[in-house]
This record gives structure tokens, sequence and C-alpha cells, in this order.
């Protein structure tokens, strides 16, 4: 059995991923971040845009409801974030 932590994105977040990437080879390419913090704004990018998703499909018509959703934002945010900075490698060689 493999495991993926792909498995665990949700598969219309998943769009982000390669955009994320476009993301960090932008601000690679600017040279206004310094190389090593670029997977931090990658991540920090992936949160946000994560968030803006959940937060507008979601129905936040309670506590435990807004709890929710920002748990799965931020688990989301920081897992697209990982496969875009784990997957940068795999795109380089294609």
């Amino acid at each position: 059995m493999t495991w993926t932590f792909l498995e665990y994105i949700k598969p219309e977040l998943l769009i982000l991923v390669p955009v994320l990437y476009v993301i960090g080879m932008a601000i690679k390419k600017t040279s206004l971040i310094a190389d090593k913090l670029i997977p931090l704004a990658v991540g920090a990018a992936g949160i946000l845009l994560s968030i803006i998703y959940v937060l507008a499909t979601s129905d936040l018509g309670s506590p435990q409801a807004v709890a929710m959703a920002i748990f799965t934002a931020l688990t989301q945010g920081v897992l697209v974030s990982g496969a875009s900075v784990y997957a940068e490698p795999n795109f380089q060689t294609v």
C-alpha cells in the first residue's frame, strides 16, 4: 500500500498546487525574498487561499461550523503548500 498525503487534500483544492508553484517561481524570479523564505511565503499564500475558499463555500451558522471551517482551511492550506513545495523538483524535471 502506497501512502501519499495528496489523498487528504480536497479535490477542489488540488488546483492550488500548481498555482502555488507558479507563485513560488514568481517570487524566486523577483529576488525580493530570500530563497530560504520562499516555502514560508508559499505556505502563507496556500493557507490564505484555502481560507478564502473554505469560508466562501461553508455554511457558518454555528460556532462549531466556524471552528471546523477554520481547522479545515488551515490544514488544507498546509497540505496544498506542502504538495507545491514538495512537487517543485518534479516540475523541474518535466
